[in-house]
């Protein structure tokens, strides 16, 4: 596995990231940490790996863009002096341009998206062994959903981002898809965004795909 002992991982987010953890930064500590993919992830390395102590820090905070994250980056990710750092953020860049139609002032657009993304990716990057792009996502596989069609230009900023800057692409988007082909979204997201444990589960195992990490390492 591509992790070391006593490794430290950072997973910043919005809400998806967040899910209920200690704000502005969390740790496993009772329920610190959330109920999201980090809890899971933390839970599937600690169940395989119990020789390995990783530290894992939830510094996602409900409702950020790219544009509140990067306003607190240096404080809740840099800082920490981490490892590896997990960068899962542009949903609410997006959801804003809907549910908030007539506040334009609160938009992140694709330009706007991609500086911000990058300037995060430039502050870890000399620093730690390696930096986790997790794209944005919405539940949704029709093709004429408008939200859908806009939330695809922001993954694939991301995508264009992590080849450029080597990050490690971890596309929830993708995978969700392929999850649409034989179930409905409901199963996993009410809203097409917020995933139940099951929607968790599916996410911090395809973050874990990336990281060389296997379900009985020692036989």
């Amino acid at each position: 596995m591509i992790f070391n002992d006593w490794d430290r991982i950072v997973f910043a987010g919005d809400s998806v990231t967040d899910r209920g953890s200690q704000c502005p930064v969390g740790e496993s500590w009772g329920d610190n940490l959330g109920h999201g993919y980090v809890r899971m992830i933390e839970n599937l390395l600690t169940a395989c790996y119990p020789d390995l102590h990783i530290r894992i820090t939830n510094s996602g905070v409900s409702g950020n863009t790219t544009r509140d994250l990067l306003a607190r980056f240096d404080r809740d990710v840099v800082s920490l002096n981490p490892q590896w750092v997990s960068i899962c953020i542009g949903i609410n860049d997006v959801w804003r341009q809907f549910d908030c139609p007539c506040r334009p002032d609160g938009w992140v657009l694709p330009d706007e998206y991609r500086e911000n993304v990058e300037k995060m990716i430039l502050a870890v990057k000399d620093a730690v062994k390696g930096v986790f792009l997790l794209t944005p996502y919405y539940i949704e596989d029709s093709p004429h959903d408008a939200m859908r069609n806009r939330m695809l230009e922001y993954v694939a900023i991301c995508k264009e981002l992590a080849q450029k800057h080597g990050c490690v692409l971890v596309d929830f988007q993708a995978m969700y898809e392929r999850f649409l082909k034989h179930r409905h979204s409901a199963c996993i997201a009410w809203d097409r965004v917020h995933p139940n444990e099951m929607g968790a589960m599916m996410m911090a195992k395809e973050f874990l795909k990336h990281c060389d990490f296997e379900y009985d390492p020692h036989g």
